[in-house]
């Protein structure tokens, strides 16, 4: 059943995380000041979806509609400074999918994420990063040759299109 106070939660919570994300200039540094806001909105953000977790197990479709289902994955994908939390939402999340209740695609970055702060070779290359050389690309990828398989089992676009879609972003 919709709970229409934690979908509004969650989306607030989403375009909070977005504006700061999207307020860094591309190509700048951050600011102490945006960092320190980042990370309070990242911290905060990583705390609700503990407890909402504790409370209602991955908030899917069914109890806050899809966009809100987006949140709470955008929500897990930016817990960087708690891996551990990380890891535990991969198997809510995996089950939430099969159960037809989060998209295939969400799992695909979360799995990423996570494989990525473990230094480990990402399955879906939906992870990029800038390299101190100035290079852009993605993190190293496990078995490159069956990429484009395992991205459209989970609904992404073939590789070369989210390739270039990433660097037109990176240039601004």
């Amino acid at each position: 059943m919709l709970d229409p106070e934690l979908r509004d939660e969650l989306l607030a919570r989403m375009e909070r995380d977005q504006h700061v994300r999207l307020s860094v200039p591309v190509g700048e540094p951050l600011s102490a000041e945006l960092l320190e806001e980042w990370d309070r909105v990242d911290t905060g953000n990583t705390a609700f979806l503990k407890r909402v977790i504790d409370e209602h197990g991955w908030p899917g479709h069914d109890l806050v509609g899809e966009r809100a289902a987006q949140a709470a994955w955008l929500l897990a994908q930016h817990a960087d400074r708690d891996r551990d939390f990380q890891r535990r939402c991969l198997p809510l999340l995996r089950d939430a999918v099969a159960r037809g209740q989060a998209a295939a695609r969400h799992l695909a970055y979360l799995v990423d994420r996570v494989r990525v702060g473990e230094g480990r070779p990402q399955v879906y290359g939906t992870q990029y990063l800038q390299t101190a050389e100035g290079g852009f690309g993605p993190h190293p990828i496990e078995d490159r040759e069956h990429l484009d398989e395992r991205r459209a089992e989970m609904g992404l676009e073939p590789h070369a299109e989210y390739d270039r879609h990433m660097r037109q972003y990176k240039q601004g």
